[in-house]
């Protein structure tokens, strides 16, 4: 389970964003990734019992690095103020629609989705959503998945696209150019030790549109 030790390290770095005093802290740092990982680990565990594909993932791949690409960035920060992972086929650089988890001072969130598709897939996603948006639809419209990722991110056309109409009855989804959904959790249900269970409980609940968006973008002969 993650502990408050964890996030008070987070809190730390944020206040502290230096090299210098990251590397006085360097135990500190250790020993909150050390928990992130086994706890990442604990969920990959679980991810395996219903993602087959992800046999031989080790989660030493999901792990995303804490230090910032600053080179075209105007924060010059040197390291994220969170610890996140990726659990894909392989780790986090799948290439393919995963798990997202970050972990982050009151801020945590479990996210996935389509985000910035290249202009192929972003022209399947549209094509499939004309021809059958019952399929997509039945997936995140329904009470439970509505409930338990409200927040929808993404980049949304303001006129629609080129070859609809105004008047296409999934007009507004068909202006989608990322469609995210996110849940967060407070500090609170994070140290519960329970908390693994409930996230890989959110996880199967978007899975299907995890699957939606592998089989629409990379399913041969699709």
């Amino acid at each position: 389970m993650i502990r408050e030790a964890t996030f008070e390290f987070l809190r730390n770095l944020e206040e502290n964003n230096n090299r210098e005093w990251f590397n006085e802290n360097r135990a500190f740092y250790e020993q909150a990734k050390t928990n992130f990982i086994d706890f990442s680990d604990t969920i990959l565990t679980k991810l395996k019992e219903i993602e087959p594909d992800f046999a031989q993932t080790q989660v030493k791949d999901c792990i995303f690095r804490i230090n910032r690409d600053i080179r075209f960035s105007k924060n010059k920060a040197p390291y994220k103020n969170n610890l996140s992972a990726g659990f894909g086929v392989g780790g986090r650089n799948s290439g393919k629609i995963d798990y997202y988890f970050q972990l982050q001072d009151n801020e945590t969130i479990l996210g996935a989705g389509m985000w910035q598709p290249s202009p192929a897939n972003l022209a399947k996603f549209r094509q499939e959503l004309d021809y059958n948006p019952e399929l997509l639809k039945g997936i995140i419209e329904t009470p439970k998945f509505k409930s338990t990722f409200p927040i929808v991110h993404g980049e949304k056309l303001k006129r629609p696209p080129k070859n609809y109409s105004e008047d296409h009855p999934e007009i507004e989804l068909l202006k989608c150019k990322e469609l995210f959904f996110l849940r967060k959790y407070t500090n609170t249900e994070i140290l519960k030790a329970d908390f693994a269970d409930a996230l890989f409980e959110h996880m199967k609940i978007i899975r299907p549109y995890i699957q939606y968006l592998n089989d629409l973008f990379y399913l041969e002969n699709n």
